[in-house]
């Protein structure tokens, strides 16, 4: 579904951030990305879509290398990728209803977006989803006055409503309590499942990535040293990823 290969990213000439990644991600995965502040997880997941060009290497999704698209095919591609940001990236003036509603705008017209006519069925799929995330009845909410665990619920339901083939999320839960965090992996976890959506998650929790993904890939200094499914996830992995071992008692 998703292949990364020899893909390398350097902000400075000769610190590579990322270096010679080359992992494949198939259409069934849930998989975590784990590893140190500074590690490049996050430059990762942004380099799959984009956010971040890549220094070097291929991105091969759906049939294309994303690294050599531009322009208008760049954008179709990303129509296929969904995102769950860490600080949620909502309109914070708009309603709930048009922040879910935005994750459409790739597929109508720059002068219905700007009326917000959208297709009925792009509507009643955003009243829907609202039911799905537990939010019905939150569509005229303004989205700054949620709670951060319903903003998030919003920016996942917002990535959803593009009807990705694949989802990505960028610490989806550093800024929630520990229940809460769990009520978002939940929700992301069930919708992939359900939807049949790919899901690569970057996340902190190494036991949120084991309770919730069914591959986790551990980097360290910009590598991966790890690639398997959590079970196999020893202490001596997490001493290479994290160094030191005293913060595993």
């Amino acid at each position: 579904m998703l292949a990364l290969k020899h893909l390398g990213k350097s902000y400075v000439a000769g610190k590579p951030v990322l270096t010679n990644i080359s992992v494949e991600f198939a259409a069934n995965d849930i998989s975590a990305i784990i590893g140190p502040s500074g590690t490049g997880k996050s430059t990762l997941i942004r380099c799959i879509n984009r956010l971040v060009e890549p220094s070097t290497g291929a991105i091969e999704f759906e049939g294309q290398d994303l690294v050599k698209l531009s322009g208008k095919a760049l954008r179709r591609a990303r129509r296929h990728i969904g995102m769950v940001f860490q600080e949620y990236n909502l309109v914070e003036r708009l309603t709930v209803m048009e922040n879910l509603l935005s994750g459409r705008l790739g597929y109508v017209s720059a002068w219905r977006a700007w009326r917000r006519k959208f297709p009925p069925e792009d509507i009643a799929s955003a009243f829907e989803l609202l039911e799905v995330v537990g939010l019905a009845g939150f569509a005229n909410r303004r989205a700054d006055s949620l709670s951060g665990g319903q903003r998030q619920r919003v920016g996942i339901a917002r990535a959803v409503m593009q009807q990705p083939s694949l989802l990505l999320a960028d610490e989806p839960t550093s800024s929630l309590d520990p229940k809460t965090s769990v009520e978002i992996m939940t929700l992301m976890r069930d919708l992939a499942l359900a939807r049949g959506i790919p899901a690569i998650v970057n996340i902190h929790n190494v036991e949120l990535a084991r309770r919730f993904a069914n591959r986790m890939v551990g980097l360290s200094g910009g590598r991966v040293v790890f690639d398997g499914p959590p079970e196999a996830l020893t202490d001596q992995h997490l001493m290479q990823i994290y160094g030191g071992e005293n913060w595993l008692e």
